[in-house]
């Protein structure tokens, strides 16, 4: 079967159910930590203004997997590079819940980022596998998945946490990411077709010039550092006030705050839609106005924990909404290098992601809440802006 024969086969939707639910359990993995930062620290002796390098190196392995296992997708055999990938994340999280000390729990969060990329594999099949008219709707769903996943870790991790600690949370999720690769040995199509026959080393260097050629490509990568960091802001540091005085939130009811944005995420989910019939500016533009506003409503913390929970509902289905977006116009363009291209674009999401942790908690740790909010506002707008100024030129 070539390339051009796939792409012209629908998946069946059970398929991309699978492959949505691999890519929630596997991006769930780098955000686990987040509502078990307090325990964590507590457990290792981490001071709260560096507890959020926990958060910070995931993403640091999750960038150095999207830039070194990813393009792989473009040269070999995905079925088994999904299926290792699955399996060997089952074995680092069982080390991270062994740690024995600061340093075994460091490395373990490192690897478990590099490993989480297979999230972009799968990302990168659908669109391959799917018609052309159907991309972005696939990629939407199985996309989707991954936010699910993001979201409903807090929720997971915290039950798990109060019931037998925070090494339970790994522990749990190693057995189900070894569940997971036995399935996908079975569920994975067998005649997947690989985009490229360059050397490794040329498909590396090919990436820097994908992005001097792609003007999209540069864009929507520097719309996902902002709107991520945003994301990361709030989520990294909101386990700080919510667990201290006056709420002294349990794990669980921290988690259900995930479960709200969880509402607004999947909300988004037809941004893919709305890519695939023309309005992808339109989206664009809406939803990051609305990541702006939605950091008045996280603000009122602590006098209002629904208004809160509102921003929380809003941010995310904004972010889901633009990196949905994003993802639908950066597939339209070299359908061999697919791979390379969410590989690259997903780069800027982790680097976003651990600027946005990094400055989360230093931030509470010198200037409170208004500190996060300021923070989480300033990249928001950011984003607003550079979008803003890019519409302006194509008119």
């Amino acid at each position: 079967m070539d390339a051009t024969t796939a792409t012209q086969q629908a998946l069946p939707r059970w398929t991309l159910l699978v492959f949505a639910f691999t890519c929630g359990a596997s991006v769930a993995n780098i955000y686990y930590a987040q509502p078990l930062l307090d325990t964590i620290a507590a457990t290792f002796g981490i001071s709260p203004g560096a507890v959020g390098f926990v958060v910070a190196l995931t993403q640091v392995g999750y960038a150095a997997g999207l830039v070194f296992i990813v393009p792989l997708g473009d040269l070999v055999d995905r079925r088994e590079l999904i299926v290792a990938q699955t399996l060997l994340s089952a074995i680092a999280l069982a080390a991270i819940g062994s740690a024995p000390n600061v340093f075994a729990l460091f490395a373990g969060m490192i690897v478990v980022g590099l490993l989480a990329v297979v999230v972009q594999v799968l990302v990168a099949l659908s669109a391959t596998l799917a018609r052309p008219a159907e991309r972005g709707q696939a990629v939407g769903l199985v996309t989707s998945g991954v936010v699910v996943g993001i979201l409903t870790a807090r929720f997971v991790a915290g039950v798990l946490a109060d019931i037998g600690g925070w090494r339970v949370v790994y522990f749990s999720s190693a057995g189900l990411m070894l569940v997971l690769g036995m399935l996908l040995v079975r569920v994975l199509p067998r005649d997947i077709p690989v985009g490229s026959s360059e050397r490794y080393a040329a498909v590396l260097k090919s990436i820097p010039l994908l992005f001097w050629q792609e003007a999209v490509l540069r864009l929507r990568a520097g719309l996902a550092f902002l709107i991520f960091a945003s994301f990361s802001t709030l989520w990294t540091a909101m386990v700080l006030p919510l667990s201290a005085a006056p709420f002294s939130l349990s794990h669980t009811q921290i988690g259900l705050f995930g479960l709200a944005g969880l509402a607004g995420a999947l909300a988004a989910g037809s941004a893919g839609r709305l890519a695939d019939r023309g309005f992808a500016e339109r989206t664009t533009g809406f939803s990051l106005a609305l990541l702006c506003l939605s950091w008045l409503a996280i603000g009122f913390l602590p006098r209002s924990l629904v208004v809160f929970a509102l921003g929380v509902v809003a941010l995310d289905f904004a972010v889901q909404a633009v990196h949905v977006t994003n993802q639908s116009l950066i597939f339209a363009r070299r359908p061999e290098a697919r791979s390379r291209l969410v590989g690259g674009y997903m780069v800027f999401y982790s680097a976003g992601s651990a600027l946005g942790a990094i400055t989360s908690t230093t931030s509470y740790a010198h200037f409170g809440w208004t500190g996060v909010c300021i923070a989480g506002a300033a990249f928001s707008l950011a984003a607003l802006a550079l979008w803003s100024r890019d519409a302006i030129r194509r008119t």
